[in-house]
């Protein structure tokens, strides 16, 4: 992706979330020179990879297959695994009309995904065989709004404004917004992007970015390069 494009989607999705209500916290409109000369006192947002996040999964069609998100706050897989502290974490997503999230799990993570404003969401879903690998024959239990609900293989659940699905480790997802642009509201426990995503089909997580202008805002997947 050119980083042109990335600068753009940024001010789109902004305008997005603030028509719904939502308004990011300062750390979002740091440039890169204020991230840089609060580099000590950001340095949990650093490691927690807090932040603007916006991938084509390395395919060059974002508009096809791709995905908004911001991840508002993240905790640590140290509390997660002795069962105490910090076992959280929330994002802010948008789904543009017809644009895929492919077709992934989690070993780990169990998340809400919630319609929180625009249009309908199709989430399609699988089960998991014996080995937790997909599969295409298999359906699966899940919660819409805390109420039980089974699934066949392949089925689309359809979430309205305010809806939303508990999806746990094992539950295949692909999701993309119907009949225009989704925001989502994700509330999950700690979440790894660089190893906790298992994908379907093999594909990348983080975007490939062309820097054909500076970048407005980093991303989380700049921090490494940009910040050391």
């Amino acid at each position: 992706m050119k980083r042109s494009r990335v600068n753009d989607i940024i001010l789109e999705a902004n305008d997005m979330m603030r028509r719904f209500g939502f308004t990011l916290p300062p750390f979002a409109f740091w440039t890169p020179d204020d991230f840089k000369a609060r580099k000590a006192d950001a340095q949990n947002v650093i490691d927690a990879r807090c932040g603007w996040d916006i991938t084509d999964y390395g395919a060059g069609d974002y508009d096809k297959m791709g995905l908004f998100l911001f991840t508002l706050r993240n905790g640590r897989l140290a509390d997660l695994q002795r069962g105490g502290g910090m076992c959280y974490a929330e994002k802010l997503l948008i789904s543009k009309q017809d644009q895929l999230s492919p077709m992934h799990t989690h070993a780990l993570k169990a998340e809400d995904i919630i319609n929180r404003g625009g249009a309908t969401l199709l989430v399609e879903l699988y089960g998991s065989n014996a080995r937790g690998e997909f599969d295409e024959t298999k359906g699966g239990t899940v919660f819409c709004d805390g109420i039980k609900r089974d699934y066949a293989a392949g089925e689309k659940l359809r979430l309205s404004a305010g809806e939303s699905v508990t999806l746990m480790p094992g539950d295949w997802h692909a999701f993309w917004g119907d009949g225009g642009d989704v925001l989502i509201g994700e509330v999950s426990t700690v979440n790894d992007d660089e190893t906790d995503n298992i994908f379907r089909d093999p594909i990348g997580r983080f975007a490939n970015i062309e820097e054909d202008v500076d970048p407005k805002h980093l991303l989380v997947s700049d921090y490494h390069t940009w910040l050391g």
